[in-house]
C-alpha cells in the first residue's frame, strides 16, 4: 500500500464547446483541464469531478477517452496519463423539510464507478431536475429518496459541506442527519466537512463518531483545486479503492485531512448583513449586538454550538489528524508569478507543501517568501475569521 492525495469536490465551469455547467465556476474549468491541472501542477492522485451528470460533460468525457491519454478502469474511475484517477460525480441539491416547518435544501456528492453508471443516473435524474445540463440543480427528491437512486447505479452518496448556512443538512435543514436518512443512515459512511469547519468542531456531534470525514476544495477555479484535500492509504487508485478507504476496509483509510483553519472559511462566524460585521460573541445570537438588526447569516461555528450534544470534542481513536494547511495562493506575498516559479522548479504544489525543505524553497524564491511559506506550513500565522460569504484573512508571523 502507498499514500496518495485526493480532492473529491471539483466543479466544471464550461463544457469544451463553451456550454455553461456550473454558472459560478471559471470557464477554464473543463474536464480535460482539471485532469491536466491535477497531474501536472497540483500533484493530486484522485480527483472527484462532480458535474459529470450533465449531458454536455458526458460528451466531453467520451471524447476525452478517445484521445488515448485516458482509459476506464474495471474497478471504476478514469486513469489519465497513469498519474490521476478521475472519479465521476454529480452534486445534487435535495429538497428537505427544514427546521420549524420551513423548506430546506442540501447538497449531496454522488460518485459512480463507470461512465455507463453516471449516464444512467443522469437519465433518471432528468425526471427530477428541470435542467439536467446545469450543475447542482434543485431536485424534487429528499436525501432519503436520492440515496436509493445513487445505489441503483452502483454509486455512493456523501453529504456535502454539511454545516454551511446555505444548501446543507445541518446548516438549514436538520439538527441530526439521522432524522433525514432514518433507517438508511448506516448507508452514509462519510461526510464532507466544508471550508468553515474541521474535525474538532464536527466531533461535537455524537452521531458523526462512526463517519469518515473528508476535506475537499469545492473548487470553482483551477488554482483553488486542492486548497483542501485528503491523504489516503490505498493499494491502487480506483473507485473501488476510494470506497474502501472511506469505509476503512482492509487497511485502506484516510490518514490525514488537510484543510484551511476554519476561521478562513466564508461562513465560519455569524455575519450581520445590515452593518456588515462578523459577530464573534461567546453565545450564538440571532440579533446583531452592534446594530440590533435581524438580517444575520448564521455561521458554522455558531450553528454547531447550538446543535452539539457533547460538551467537549473527543474524536474516536481511528479519527485521522486534521492538519491546518494554508494553500500557496492564500499566503501573503506569494502571488501568481511566485507560484509559477516554484512549480517550474518543483513540479507540483504537493511537492512544495509536503516534501521540500525551507532551504530548497529559499534557493528559488528568496528568504522572505520562503519564511512565509514555512510559517504557513507549520501553523505560525494569524487568522482573522471570515463570515457572511467573505473569506478570513491570513497574516504570517
Amino acid at each position: 500500500m502507498y499514500e496518495i492525495f485526493a480532492d473529491l469536490h471539483v466543479h466544471i465551469g464550461r463544457s469544451e464547446s463553451g456550454k455553461p455547467i456550473k454558472i459560478t465556476a471559471a470557464r477554464s474549468l473543463n474536464f480535460a483541464n482539471i485532469a491536466k491541472e491535477c497531474a501536472d501542477r497540483k500533484g493530486i492522485n484522485v480527483v472527484g469531478i462532480i458535474d459529470c451528470a450533465s449531458p454536455f460533460v458526458i460528451e466531453d468525457i467520451e471524447n476525452f477517452l478517445k484521445t488515448g491519454d485516458a482509459y476506464e478502469l474495471e474497478d471504476g474511475g478514469i486513469i489519465y496519463k497513469d498519474k490521476v484517477c478521475i472519479i465521476l460525480g454529480s452534486e445534487v441539491e435535495t429538497s428537505e423539510k427544514g427546521r420549524n416547518g420551513k423548506s430546506g435544501s442540501a447538497h449531496n456528492l454522488c460518485y459512480f464507478p463507470h461512465l455507463s453508471d453516471i449516464k444512467a443516473f443522469s437519465n433518471e435524474m432528468s425526471h427530477h431536475i428541470k435542467n439536467i445540463t446545469l450543475s447542482t440543480q434543485r431536485s424534487d427528491l429528499s436525501g432519503y429518496d436520492l440515496i436509493d437512486i445513487v445505489e441503483k447505479y452502483n454509486g455512493i452518496l456523501v453529504p456535502a459541506h454539511v454545516f454551511t448556512p446555505f444548501k446543507s443538512y445541518y446548516g438549514n435543514c436538520t439538527d441530526r442527519l439521522q432524522n433525514v436518512f432514518k433507517e438508511k443512515y448506516d448507508k452514509i459512511f462519510a461526510i464532507e466537512l466544508g471550508l468553515s469547519s474541521d474535525t474538532y468542531l464536527a466531533d461535537m456531534i455524537s452521531e458523526l463518531e462512526n463517519k469518515t470525514f473528508v476535506t475537499n476544495s469545492d473548487a470553482h477555479s483551477l488554482p483553488k483545486i486542492a486548497r483542501e484535500y485528503n491523504k489516503m492509504l490505498v493499494n491502487d487508485i480506483s473507485f473501488k479503492e476510494l470506497v474502501m478507504a472511506l469505509k476503512q476496509e482492509k487497511g485502506r483509510k484516510i490518514i490525514a485531512n488537510y484543510g484551511l483553519d476554519p476561521k478562513l472559511g466564508k461562513y465560519h462566524r455569524t455575519y450581520c448583513d445590515d452593518c456588515e460585521k462578523s459577530i464573534e460573541t461567546k453565545e450564538p445570537v440571532e440579533v446583531c449586538p452592534y446594530c440590533g438588526g435581524k438580517n444575520v447569516t448564521f455561521g458554522v461555528f455558531d450553528r454547531i454550538e447550538l446543535i452539539k450534544d457533547k460538551e467537549t470534542s473527543k474524536s474516536p481513536e481511528n479519527r485521522p489528524p486534521y492538519i491546518y494547511q494554508i494553500p500557496l495562493g492564500f499566503i501573503p506575498g506569494v502571488g501568481g508569478k511566485t507560484i509559477e516559479k516554484l512549480l517550474n522548479h518543483f513540479d507540483t504544489e504537493m511537492n512544495i507543501l509536503h516534501k521540500l525543505s525551507k532551504d530548497d524553497i529559499e534557493a528559488v524564491v528568496g528568504e522572505k517568501v520562503a519564511n512565509s511559506i514555512e510559517n504557513a506550513r507549520t501553523g505560525h500565522c494569524t487568522v482573522q475569521s471570515g463570515g457572511g460569504g467573505n473569506y478570513g484573512r491570513v497574516s504570517v508571523k
